[in-house]
C-alpha cells in the first residue's frame, strides 16, 4: 500500500502501447533505453514501476500511482516524454522508421489491479449491507 497527505491507496494499471505502424524497432539498444527512461519518468513522478516488460512492437508496463492521477495523464507523459527522448537519443530512427515525430500509436489498452478481487469487494460491501440491516433490525 501507498498512501499520500490525505489518502492510503492500492490502484496499480496494466498499461499496453505500441509502435506507429506496429513496427519491430525495440531491440536491443533501444530497448535498453527505453525500459531505464520509462522507469526514470515514473520514478520523478513518485510512481512506483512495479513490472516493466519492452516488446519488439509494444511495451507492458504494471505501474502504481496516486489516485489523483488520471490514467490517461500517465499514459501521455510516458508516451511523450519517452517519444521525445528516444528521438533526441536515436535521430536517425525517426527518419528511417517513423515519418514525422510520432513513435508510438495513439491508441493504448488500460486495466486496474489491486490485491483483492472484485468478488472479495462485493462480498465486503454486501457483508457491511447485512451488518447494517441487523443493527437497525436489533435498535427498532
Amino acid at each position: 500500500m501507498s498512501s499520500t497527505s490525505s489518502a492510503v491507496y492500492e490502484i496499480n494499471y496494466h498499461i499496453v502501447w505500441c509502435t506507429k505502424y506496429r513496427k519491430q524497432v525495440l531491440n536491443n539498444e533501444l530497448k535498453q533505453f527505453l525500459d531505464d527512461q520509462l522507469r526514470t519518468i515514473a520514478d520523478s513522478k513518485e510512481w512506483t514501476v512495479i513490472e516493466l516488460e519492452v516488446m519488439p512492437e509494444h511495451i507492458h508496463m504494471f505501474i502504481s500511482a496516486p489516485p489523483f492521477i488520471a490514467p490517461t495523464d500517465i499514459v501521455k507523459i510516458l508516451k511523450g516524454v519517452s517519444a521525445k527522448r528516444t528521438f533526441e537519443k536515436f535521430p536517425d530512427l525517426r527518419e528511417r522508421e517513423f515519418w514525422g515525430n510520432k513513435l508510438w500509436s495513439p491508441s493504448y489498452y488500460v486495466g486496474t489491479a489491486g490485491q483483492v478481487s472484485a468478488e472479495t469487494i462485493k462480498r465486503y460491501i454486501d457483508g457491511m449491507k447485512n451488518r447494517k440491516s441487523v443493527r437497525n433490525s436489533s435498535t427498532g
